[in-house]
């Protein structure tokens, strides 16, 4: 294997794929030899041929930035010496290739596979059996808490866990974050991985069960049961009843097997390298192929992670309606970001720079290629619950936690979570991580399930897309996954206005 690689043939930069030593030697495919003039760590860029102060460095065959002095060939390029070309909110035309965008769309459903996942009532498929306590408010977090610890023994048949997800809102909210935190907390006490659902609130908060309940809409009223504490004498002994009824009507829920058409897959990175464009991303694009291509659908967010990449995404879109949808979705998200006096262009993360990552446009790049090459056929408003087949956007922020939640909340039965520095953070649903080196990979091998770093070993994408693959329908029927046999999960709501 080489120790470094030309990802696009119009690059200006390689990428080290292991660390290099000042004087080492890189031989180009062109035949053309270049001595390193400094040290670089793996991940980090090195310059093939001399780049001209505002000169534009060259990945993945766009510019990720310019420079800001001469950078000589051989020469370490970081945030030292790039600097975004991002500025603005910008104006966008909607240039696609029809004829792909077509062909593209003809493929979709083409292929049939199967997982043995549980049916609900209203056809939705559920890929665990779990039985969720959702506080409507913070102030009744510890006694969801201590409400699952003393329901999980209760646990018997089908169901998996008794699972407390708590959450800081309900409460003191006001305008967009109320009503996101009622969307939010309903589309999870209607997700199909939950068997049943014990609704836990306190009874003075805004966001109390019975605002709530026009939110959830209908529901079977032996698996969704709600408990106001301030109404109950004792809120443990009668929680307590409430769960054991619902673990009672749970246990006897049966795997059958359903098409892969039901499965629906979010896409989220974190803790991101300079491996992260190159292997994982890459990978979990051709597992969003996959998906679609089953029938099924994928659901990609991070908004601030698609500038400086959004022209790729709107391009693809089925539609110009989809293609203005998105241009509203990346610039009503920066206006976000202007209205409350912050940088739009203030990424990436300190641990992105150390891993190899130096601009937006950089971590953007390889950010949106978990997207696949599938056209985009709907943009998904914060809490939106998904009904369209194939790739969805979804509006959220690039926090790990919110941005993932947002994923469960839209329908997600899984989320596929790439990352070259490591996390042990689960979200409501199934969170599967994905290491994009091999060196996270074996040192944190009780957070990482799969290992896309083995492309850098010479294993072929496609050999790994199947693998993965396999192993995501393998979790859909049952298997678990690191994080979840560690016991993890976690939740929160997207906070954007004021708190009373």
């Amino acid at each position: 294997m080489s120790r470094f690689l030309q990802i696009h043939p119009e690059d200006n930069v390689v990428v080290c794929l292991e660390p290099m030593t000042k004087g080492e030697k890189i031989s180009l495919s062109s035949g053309e030899e270049i001595t390193l003039l400094e040290d670089v760590n793996a991940g980090h860029k090195v310059a093939i041929r001399d780049i001209s102060e505002n000169e534009n460095v060259i990945k993945y065959g766009y510019a990720i930035g310019h420079a800001t002095n001469d950078i000589k060939t051989g020469s370490w390029v970081h945030t030292h010496d790039i600097k975004t070309n991002l500025e603005g909110i910008l104006d966008y035309k909607y240039e696609p290739n029809a004829d792909d965008i077509s062909a593209k769309l003809s493929r979709m459903g083409s292929k049939n596979s199967t997982f043995e996942g549980f049916v609900r009532a209203n056809g939705k498929v559920g890929i665990r059996n779990e039985v969720w306590i959702i506080p409507t408010v913070g102030c009744v977090n510890n006694i969801a808490t201590a409400l699952a610890k003393v329901a999980n023994p209760y646990v018997k048949g089908s169901v998996d866990e008794v699972v407390a997800f708590t959450h800081n809102y309900g409460c003191s909210q006001t305008g967009d974050d109320q009503e996101h935190t009622r969307t939010i907390l309903s589309d999870l006490v209607n997700h199909p991985n939950a068997g049943g659902v014990l609704v836990l609130g306190l009874g003075c908060e805004n966001s109390n069960i019975d605002v709530l309940k026009p939110y959830i809409g209908e529901v079977d009223e032996s698996r969704v049961k709600f408990l106001v504490c301030q109404e109950s004498d004792d809120e443990m002994e009668d929680g307590l009843k409430l769960l054991k009824e619902i673990i009672d009507v749970a246990s006897n829920d049966k795997r059958e097997t359903v098409s892969a058409s039901n499965l629906i897959i979010g896409l989220k990175c974190g803790g991101s390298d300079g491996f992260s464009g190159i292997t994982a991303n890459p990978l979990v694009g051709r597992i969003s192929d996959r998906i679609i291509e089953n029938g099924g659908t994928s659901i990609l967010t991070e908004v601030p992670e698609m500038f400086g990449a959004e022209t790729i995404l709107m391009n693809r879109c089925k539609d110009e309606a989809t293609f203005k949808d998105t241009v509203n979705m990346i610039n009503g998200f920066k206006e976000y970001f202007t209205k409350q006096g912050e940088p739009i262009y203030e990424n990436p993360s300190p641990g992105n720079k150390a891993g190899g990552i130096t601009t937006l446009e950089d971590k953007s790049l390889g950010c949106t290629q978990k997207s696949g090459d599938y056209p985009v056929m709907k943009v998904l408003e914060y809490g939106e619950r998904t009904d369209e087949k194939g790739l969805n956007l979804l509006c959220a922020p690039g926090n790990d936690l919110c941005a993932a939640t947002a994923l469960a909340s839209s329908g997600a039965q899984i989320v596929l979570f790439t990352t070259g520095r490591g996390t042990p953070f689960a979200c409501p649903v199934p969170t599967m991580k994905i290491a994009s080196n091999n060196v996270i990979a074996d040192k944190k091998s009780n957070w990482i399930d799969f290992r896309a770093g083995q492309i850098l070993e010479g294993k072929s994408f496609e050999q790994l897309t199947d693998e993965l693959y396999d192993k995501i329908l393998r979790t859909a029927s049952g298997e678990k996954l690191k994080s979840e046999i560690a016991g993890f999960h976690d939740m929160a709501i997207w906070k954007r206005g004021v708190t009373l």
